[in-house]
């Protein structure tokens, strides 16, 4: 302190600190605010990571570099898109093309203003639809950048194939919005949108759109086909005799995340959650619905009421074993797939090195019917020309073709092993099968707690799959019958990879404010923490809106999860009405829509109040019925007629007043 009074003659305080401050707001002028300005040229310079980041995320630089002229951009939540981009990009090959794939998050889009700078350039986006019209999360900043640009596109040609679920209302939404805008920028559409449906049978859309587009894109750049569909292997095989130092065991991303666990925990580093409780609901019955409690004290992960939880499970052991021996490979083998494309932003299809019985129960999707790129691939293998011809056969894009597939692979839910053991001449290596399936995704499933109750806690209600195909074979959920093995016992807590993904799905901020949650079966799960959440505010004596519950199972004995809980809630006063409907306990069938309509009045009323009403469960029939009795309540009780119903439900939508969680 006495040197600072002797130095006070030179600079008083009042100096020092606007001196202080001068400094510290010129070093955030160079380093932080002059960021932009500054980054092309670092990129001139041969630094090593600014040229691999470079390398991976520069989509045009690579095309101009390395002589494409087509680039599939992909927004895929759970891999499809993804798949049907890679097949886009090997389909250019055919006609003197040159593809590449590219992640709309990992590249920076104002590129595409100079895309018209590379001769016969074309861009398809294969664009999935998340939830109620949402962008995937990969494809939500491109999605910004749509709505917020100005950017001139033209010269630009480009196709859209969309992936949706006519199930949900907004079918599409996100190929449809993409299609539009990229017009209204300047591009040029060269073939019409195509519009896959995965309620029906999204591979044969896919298929059918796919040979109609490359004839167009043929006759837009005056090329043709240059003969025979050519098997070209994406990814080249190592085997390591001497096993590496770093061998991929399960992770999702980074080599020993499972084992060296650091935070922030998300989609790419699952955090091992301790299952603490694993128990049944349904009373009797054949039917199974398990809840499971999964321990996150510690884990500095937080969640809201309405989120969703990732769950990353392990293949059946049983299969995996089945499948190496029907191909007589030793499991225990490590093996590396590495891009024969060295400017490829994906160097390994999965993490490598790894062996082939962590490929198998970790990396790749064994249970989902292969589609038809995969089965055509496969014939390639088959020693019997029969064999052969009856695979190729459920390739082609005729209707014959399209029927032999949907009924001998898709009906009868064949997977990768019941094609291998129903066709024994089939013997494709086993490294070029992994090349070929899918990647095994984590399963979303709605969290049944609310933090205000169980903050260390994340509850999941989940329905056993389960079931016998027309082959007689035993079908069984990947993850549910997963989980449903993890049983906590003397103290031990087996453990599950999850993060949280945050929704949009969420309770009005006052809780006074009147919300109506209808919700069957496991519909009920977000719903379970929604009136946690509320009885935790009705114990601290804050003022309630009406809370009603619409719930509906088979029958009240067998299947009426958390009973109960509900009855406990109704009596303390937190849930102000439960209304059930048990479809299979009198001769005619009720269910939650049929109850909606004889309570119109209230309804309407809340509807009136500026409240909110919530929908979870089956898009397929559930949802669709339920909207439809909303708005006949709405024309009745409003005068209304039925375009302005619907407008009446579209202005709850906006308002956040009308939320749906629903899966098909």
């Amino acid at each position: 302190m006495s040197e600072e009074m002797a130095g006070e003659s030179l600079f008083s305080m009042v100096d020092l600190f606007i001196l202080s401050a001068a400094g510290g707001f010129a070093v955030y002028w160079f380093f932080f605010r002059n960021k932009k300005q500054e980054q092309p040229q670092f990129k001139k310079l041969s630094v090593a990571p600014l040229t691999r980041q470079e390398s991976v995320a520069g989509f045009l630089a690579k095309m101009k570099n390395h002589g494409r002229n087509v680039v599939v951009f992909y927004g895929s939540q759970t891999g499809t898109a993804e798949e049907f981009a890679t097949r886009l990009s090997k389909d250019a090959t055919r006609y003197g093309l040159k593809g590449m794939v590219a992640d709309p998050e990992e590249n920076d889009m104002d590129d595409l203003s100079q895309l018209k700078d590379v001769e016969n350039n074309l861009a398809i986006f294969c664009m999935a639809t998340y939830g109620e019209g949402d962008p995937t999360d990969n494809s939500q900043e491109f999605y910004e950048w749509l709505q917020n640009g100005s950017g001139d596109l033209e010269g630009m040609n480009y196709a859209v194939f969309g992936l949706g679920n006519k199930t949900y209302e907004h079918f599409n939404a996100m190929g449809k919005y993409v299609d539009k805008r990229l017009e209204e920028l300047g591009a040029t559409r060269i073939f019409d949108l195509g519009m896959g449906d995965d309620d029906a049978n999204i591979e044969e859309d896919f298929v059918t759109w796919r040979e109609r587009f490359w004839p167009a894109v043929c006759e837009k750049f005056g090329v043709q086909a240059t003969g025979e569909d050519v098997n070209m292997r994406q990814y080249a095989l190592t085997v390591h005799d001497d096993i590496p130092e770093r061998v991929f065991t399960g992770e999702v991303a980074r080599h020993g995340s499972l084992k060296n666990q650091k935070p922030p925990y998300d989609a790419k580093n699952p955090y091992l959650a301790p299952l603490t409780v694993n128990r049944e609901l349904h009373k009797k019955g054949d039917r199974s619905c398990m809840h499971i409690e999964l321990d996150i004290s510690g884990s500095k992960i937080r969640y809201e009421a309405g989120d969703h939880v990732g769950v990353y499970p392990i293949n059946d052991p049983e299969t995996v074993e089945k499948i190496g021996k029907r191909l007589g490979v030793d499991l225990e083998t490590v093996f590396t797939l590495t891009n024969v494309d060295e400017e490829a932003s994906k160097r390994h299809p999965f993490p490598c090195p790894c062996s082939y019985r962590t490929a198998l129960l970790h990396y790749v999707d064994i249970q989902t019917p292969p589609r038809t790129h995969v089965l055509r691939e496969l014939s390639e293998y088959a020693s019997k020309p029969e064999d052969k011809e009856f695979l190729l056969k459920m390739t082609q894009a005729t209707e014959e073709g399209k029927e032999l597939y949907l009924d001998w692979v898709v009906k009868n839910h064949r997977n990768i092993l019941a094609i291998l053991e129903d066709l024994p001449s089939l013997h494709p290596p086993l490294d070029h099968l992994l090349e070929l399936l899918p990647r095994l995704q984590a399963r979303l499933y709605s969290i049944s707690s609310s933090p205000k109750v169980q903050p260390d806690t994340i509850c999941i209600t989940a329905v056993l799959v389960e079931y016998t195909t027309k082959t007689g074979r035993l079908t069984k959920g990947v993850a549910t019958s997963w989980l449903k093995q993890k049983q906590p016992d003397n103290g031990h807590k087996p453990t599950v990879p999850i993060y949280v993904r945050k929704s949009q799905f969420r309770l009005p901020f006052k809780p006074s404010t009147p919300i109506i949650m209808i919700g069957p079966g496991t519909g009920l799960a977000p719903f379970r923490g929604f009136i946690q959440e509320r009885d935790f505010c009705h114990k601290e004596g804050k003022p309630m809106g009406d809370t009603i519950l619409y719930f509906g199972c088979r029958k009240q004995s067998e299947d009426f999860i958390y009973e109960e809980e509900l009855k406990e809630f109704c009596k303390n006063g937190s849930l102000t009405k439960l209304y059930t409907a048990f479809s299979r306990d009198q001769p005619e069938k009720v269910y939650v829509q049929h109850l909606l309509k004889q309570n119109k009045d209230e309804t309407w009323n809340v509807l009136e109040n500026n409240g909110h009403v919530y929908i979870c469960g089956d898009a397929r029939n559930m949802a669709r019925d339920v909207l439809s009795t909303l708005e006949q309540i709405i024309m009745e009780k409003g005068n209304m007629d039925k375009a302005k119903a619907e407008d009446y439900i579209k202005k709850l939508q906006n308002k956040g007043r009308y939320s749906a969680d629903v899966w098909s």
